[in-house]
């Protein structure tokens, strides 16, 4: 049993190894090891996410996903989210939530009981854990609603002024992106979300060359 920890957080503003100590103390209370550590600043709400996938492409059956909230892993619509539990079944990948204590037990080394009683767990876990993907989606719906609904009546009033540009890190990325990095190298190169920097580089490409 190999435990993998994955550490998410949305934006470059927020800090995604904010619950590291948090996980590798609870593995330490059960007698684990945390054996690596998958960061990344992207959305739950998509499937684009180079870390995520790269600690299922390590996993081997048995393996776990380690993580502090279900909404860590996902804030999916439902189409995205059954995705994502066909591969971690494929690759027989077990995930466990610090908010889900139906799935504490895998961690432990005498985790395997009687088959009855393994499959019980196995589906109530299952059950909790597709819940709990549905509260996160449903909780990043209803953020994103109020958030459109805030823009709206500040457009009305004339004080929106939109999101600001981090100008300076723009640049830094545009200047990796011309030397031939690739959007991989240059977000872990500047810690920032390979969507920025493929934001940057889209914006590069519809400037007008200069006469």
């Amino acid at each position: 049993m190999i435990i993998r920890a994955y550490l998410r957080a949305s934006t470059n503003e927020q800090d995604a190894t904010r619950a590291k100590d948090q996980l590798r103390a609870f593995a330490a209370e059960n007698g684990q090891r945390v054996v690596s550590w998958y960061v990344e600043n992207e959305s739950g709400s998509t499937l684009q996410r180079p870390e995520l996938f790269r600690l299922l492409d390590d996993c081997e059956a048995g393996d776990i996903l380690l993580i502090e909230q279900v909404d860590r892993l996902s804030r999916l619509n439902e189409v995205d989210w059954q995705k994502l539990r066909a591969e971690l079944k494929a690759k027989g990948v077990l995930v466990v939530a610090l908010d889900l204590p139906t799935s504490h037990q895998s961690m432990r080394a005498g985790r395997k009981g009687d088959d009855f009683t393994t499959r019980m767990l196995t589906a109530i876990n299952d059950m909790l854990l597709d819940m709990l993907a549905a509260v996160a989606r449903k909780d990043y719906e209803d953020r994103r609603r109020r958030q459109a609904q805030g823009i709206e009546k500040a457009k009305a009033d004339g004080a929106y002024k939109g999101r600001t540009t981090n100008e300076a890190l723009h640049s830094r990325i545009a200047g990796l992106l011309k030397e031939g990095k690739s959007i991989r190298k240059v977000a872990d190169l500047l810690e920032c979300s390979t969507n920025t920097v493929q934001r940057v580089r889209q914006m590069q490409a519809v400037v007008p060359a200069e006469a």
